[in-house]
């Protein structure tokens, strides 16, 4: 089992977050990623979550924009989101909307 939880804004980076601690607690053999982009990558450097950050991806291109840079142990995308996420699902991750 191959999650993609995506966080756009920062409630939805809170939902990813819960989801995620959950998710592991339920399934440890599940893999989760929660891939962080627009309002929900500058919540992600604002708020740090001890267990949730470690599965966090954001996006290079929200980084640019927001003049931001990125935080361990936070993982940057080696492309825009979108991208990133629709290459995941063709390789079989399941995308939820946080």
């Amino acid at each position: 089992l191959r999650i993609i939880l995506h966080a756009p804004t920062s409630i939805a980076l809170e939902r990813a977050r819960n989801n995620a601690v959950n998710l592991q607690r339920e399934a440890p053999d599940a893999e989760v990623c929660i891939i962080a982009n627009a309002r929900g990558v500058v919540a992600a450097l604002d708020m740090a979550h001890e267990v949730a950050d470690a599965l966090t991806w954001v996006c290079p291109i929200t980084l640019d924009r927001t003049n931001r840079e990125n935080r361990s142990p936070l993982r940057v995308l080696s492309g825009p989101a979108v991208l990133e996420i629709a290459r995941m699902q063709q390789s079989g991750w399941a995308y939820i909307r946080a």
